[in-house]
């Protein structure tokens, strides 16, 4: 299921000064979380992650998510908004042209520092996770998710006399 994109969610993650995490699962269903700065969405909508360790527990863990067919999330933030996007890894590459041109942007950026993979992540879900827009809907959709002590705040009483 290929996911729509809003422009404002795509320019989010490819903000470099947005917090971007990736969220996978080890062989034990443990979630491991990290954050990696270099996710991007590509011209096609996919999600990009360039993995620079070649032992690092994100790339041994979205490499499983590859083999066993597993979703990923991301999450990404900025100064106003929140986004969480599943999905799942459908390429690692480690060598070819698609490979190739990410390795030079990299050195160039980065210096003398190496290219484990490419990692594509196919989106199958975005989920806008910012808090006045999930507040909103609770509202509407579950008005009773009040906390007594602000609902009594807005009750009125009142007063009998004798």
């Amino acid at each position: 299921m290929a996911v729509v994109w809003e422009q404002k969610v795509v320019e989010l993650i490819n903000n470099k000064d947005s917090v971007k995490v990736l969220a996978t699962l080890d062989g034990d269903g443990v979630p491991h979380t990290a954050v990696k700065q270099s996710l991007h969405v590509d011209q096609e909508g996919r999600i990009v992650y360039l993995e620079l360790l070649e032992s690092s527990r994100t790339f041994k863990n979205i490499t499983r998510s590859l083999w066993h067919d597993q979703y990923v999330s991301v999450t990404v933030k900025g100064d106003e908004s929140s986004y969480k996007i599943k999905g799942k890894p459908t390429r690692i590459h480690i060598c070819g042209t698609l490979f190739e041109e990410h390795y030079i942007a990299v050195r160039e950026r980065l210096g003398d520092v190496d290219l484990a993979a490419v990692c594509v992540i196919e989106p199958e879900e975005v989920r806008n996770q910012t808090y006045r827009e999930r507040l909103a809907v609770q509202e509407v959709g579950q008005p009773f998710y009040v906390h007594l002590d602000r609902m009594a705040s807005t009750v009125h009483t009142v007063e009998f006399s004798e």
